[in-house]
């Protein structure tokens, strides 16, 4: 019976959320044209899609012009032998990205972005869950470590999306997260903090203020497995902030840490879909009406998402219309 009260009291907050942001939505529309845009970048898909990792990074520095960008530690890849940590793959991204002068928001704990989210090395998979926790805090105790001082690092990251159910991923809770950040803060205390959660799947209550910084993802159209392809079209660009004024965080301490702007579909080798699958969620109108809708949102800054499969559509399906938007786009 609780159960059930629980559910309508929040379904009723919802469509109250609802309403109010559709009579702002007519009443007010205030377009962040100033809105700066990063992008996240994950070698690992790179490599998958076939590219050259290093080429495509530095083509996003170089040609695309990009100054802000996403980076994650990869547990499996830092960690792959227990106790020895190798950050020389990782210190090639930074070491460019500080070259150029970008900034970087680097991810560290067990759920990073990209599928499966989680990427414990094989020998995690016999620990107890005290061991494993035990293990990921000292995963992060030696990546802030490494980076605490190096000049391309601008904002740590802990966890990704931390209470949403989505990925492989062990059981997470509250005073895991609260350990991961008091221990970043004793390490580094120069630097601030971003946690971040589901834009569409989420009320932000348990995020929004728990680091300095926090960080909503933003995807239009998408693919469920109950449902097939769906839109959240008829979400207003209010509802956002809405939910972000319940939570009390500043606007001004409030990004975008996944624009869609690639296609979200039912296999995860997109390389073997046809295009006219993947345009089913992603075309270049899409990305232009996602960007338009990001300003509407109004959050000062937002990092797109699908930088690889931008390149991958260049350089191997001949399709430059993202390449050539994305260049167009306000970087700092």
């Amino acid at each position: 019976m609780f159960r059930h009260k629980k559910l309508m009291i929040v379904l009723i907050i919802i469509l109250a959320l609802l309403l109010i942001g559709v009579v702002i939505h007519f009443c007010t529309q205030k377009r962040n044209t100033a809105q700066i845009y990063g992008t996240n970048f994950n070698d690992e898909y790179a490599a998958f899609l076939g590219l050259d990792p290093h080429q495509t990074f530095a083509t996003l520095l170089d040609d695309w012009g990009f100054r802000y960008i996403r980076l994650a530690v990869q547990w499996d890849v830092v960690e792959a032998q227990r106790g020895i940590y190798n950050f020389s793959e990782l210190n090639w991204y930074m070491d460019e990205a500080a070259k150029r002068g970008a900034k970087i928001t680097l991810v560290v704990g067990q759920k990073i972005p990209r599928w499966p989210e989680c990427h414990p090395p094989k020998w995690a998979a016999s620990l107890s869950d005290a061991e494993y926790r035990a293990a990921i805090k000292q995963l992060i105790k030696k990546s802030v470590e490494q980076y605490k001082d190096h000049p391309a690092l601008e904002i740590w990251q802990v966890e990704n999306e931390p209470y949403l159910a989505f990925g492989i991923c062990r059981k997470f809770d509250k005073k895991m997260l609260e350990s991961e950040i008091a221990m970043v803060r004793s390490i580094d205390s120069g630097h601030k903090i971003l946690i971040t959660d589901s834009g569409e799947l989420s009320m932000w209550w348990k995020t929004a203020r728990a680091g300095d910084y926090f960080g909503t993802t933003l995807y239009r159209n998408v693919w469920n497995e109950s449902l097939g392809y769906f839109s959240y079209s008829w979400l207003s660009p209010m509802f956002y902030r809405a939910k972000l004024f319940l939570t009390g965080q500043k606007t001004a301490n409030t990004f975008i840490a996944e624009l869609q702007a690639e296609p979200w579909v039912p296999d995860y080798d997109i390389k073997a879909l046809a295009l006219s699958e993947q345009y089913k969620t992603m075309t270049p109108s899409n990305f232009k009406a996602n960007v338009d809708y990001a300003q509407r949102v109004g959050f000062p800054r937002a990092y797109l998402w699908g930088a690889e499969w931008w390149y991958w559509m260049k350089e191997v399906k001949g399709v430059s219309d993202f390449v050539d938007f994305a260049k167009t786009l306000k970087k700092e």
